[in-house]
């Protein structure tokens, strides 16, 4: 047990370095003798962990992803507790893709990178399609949710609108990204309350029982 969690203790330290090199000089400074003296490791320590910037990579992005589920996982756990709607769950979850504070701005940032370096890298391709299909899998389920509790109406297409609230978010975040002074967080979640409201048009019957149970 200890080697196992010293072994996850170097990952985290290694693919810390690497996030905080790409936050302040971008992908490019990301190499493995650069992450080494930001770690505070030795190079010969790094490359016992990791051959190569991919895979360096490839670790930090996932850790950000398991950051990103825990975070929504934990808002889930919270709305359920406290009675929220599932728009309103959802609208939490998506928020957590954009670059509302340091730590969001920082993740956002690995994506990025992860994608420019996927674009030159199949293996990359594949993981980070496979993560967004993921996303895109659990709105589809919050807009399925939706429609079994009357917040979203039968007749709406579960996999086409999240596909469009996904790529809506990502964009927002985009621009957030861009232009923060012009994307404060009020407007950013105004925004996304404004294109839940075209998918999630009704009342969940949990919701109203529970609104009529506490008057």
């Amino acid at each position: 047990m200890p080697r196992v969690a010293d072994h996850d203790a170097r990952h985290g330290q290694i693919s810390d370095a690497v996030q905080r090199l790409i936050v302040r000089d971008g992908l490019a400074a990301v190499t493995v003798a650069r992450t080494a003296a930001e770690a505070g490791m030795s190079v010969g320590l790094v490359q016992h962990y990791f051959t190569a910037k991919d895979e360096m990579l490839l670790t930090t992005f996932t850790r950000v992803n398991e950051r990103f589920t825990a975070r929504v996982d934990a808002a889930v756990n919270r709305g359920e507790a406290e009675g929220l709607t599932i728009a309103a769950m959802l609208r939490q979850a998506l928020a957590e893709l954009v670059p509302l504070d340091d730590a969001r701005r920082s993740e956002f940032l690995v994506r990025l990178a992860f994608a420019d370096q996927a674009a030159h890298s199949a293996r990359l391709a594949t993981v980070q399609r496979e993560t967004l299909t993921g996303v895109r899998t659990r709105v589809r389920q919050a807009i399925d949710n939706g429609t079994e509790c009357g917040e979203v109406d039968t007749g709406v297409d579960a996999g086409q609108q999240a596909l469009r609230i996904l790529a809506f978010t990502e964009g927002l975040a985009l621009h957030t990204h861009i232009d923060p002074g012009g994307t404060p967080e009020a407007a950013v979640l105004a925004a996304l309350d404004d294109q839940l409201g075209r998918v999630f048009t009704g009342t969940c019957r949990h919701h109203r029982a529970r609104t009529r149970a506490s008057r």
